[in-house]
């Protein structure tokens, strides 16, 4: 499952990301990308129920791939134990993290227990541009220092959407899911 980004037009602004995570993967893997609700103004809580919700409806094994919010999304509906069934991997995209200057959103805090909570979760890598223009780069390490089992990977450019290419993500879900 790829679960978008928020802000007015995010599920279109992110089509291209979900089309060339499919195109890269290849037949094996079919990617759900559910719109989420009022993406305009996001809510975190209500975006977990619904990611959840979602879940339910897939079956094996759980890729789970957030990009911006959609991150904060995931990691919020694994930390309360929302989604149900067997999470194989979880890759998180450009994800703000609460850093007590210009992102202290309480939607963006994460338990102090956060990993401990996603133990159970084999695969966990965490992707962001040097150049993002919405994120911060720095929120990758606020990211990696609480999730320090967590594989970090930066780029060097790509923006926000990252090129609008994860042909990188799906070398390594492919690696992941038959290494």
């Amino acid at each position: 499952m790829f679960v978008q980004g928020g802000g007015a037009g995010a599920h279109e602004a992110d089509a291209p990301l979900a089309a060339s995570l499919k195109a890269a993967l290849g037949k094996g893997f079919a990617p759900h990308y559910p719109r989420m609700p009022e993406e305009e103004n996001p809510q975190i809580a209500a975006w977990a129920e619904h990611v959840a919700t979602q879940c339910a409806r897939l079956e094996g094994p759980l890729i789970l791939v957030g990009h911006s919010l959609g991150g904060t999304t995931l990691l919020r509906a694994l930390a309360e134990d929302q989604i149900k069934g067997e999470v194989s991997s979880l890759y998180l995209l450009a994800v703000p993290a609460r850093d007590g200057a210009d992102w202290d959103f309480e939607d963006l805090a994460q338990p102090a227990d956060l990993a401990r909570r996603l133990a159970s979760i084999p695969h966990l890598a965490l992707y962001h541009c040097r150049d993002d223009e919405v994120v911060p780069f720095a929120h990758l390490a606020l990211h990696a220092k609480q999730l320090s089992r967590a594989v970090v990977r930066p780029r060097s450019h790509g923006g926000h959407q990252f090129g609008e290419d994860l042909g990188f993500l799906a070398q390594d879900i492919l690696r992941d899911d038959t290494g």
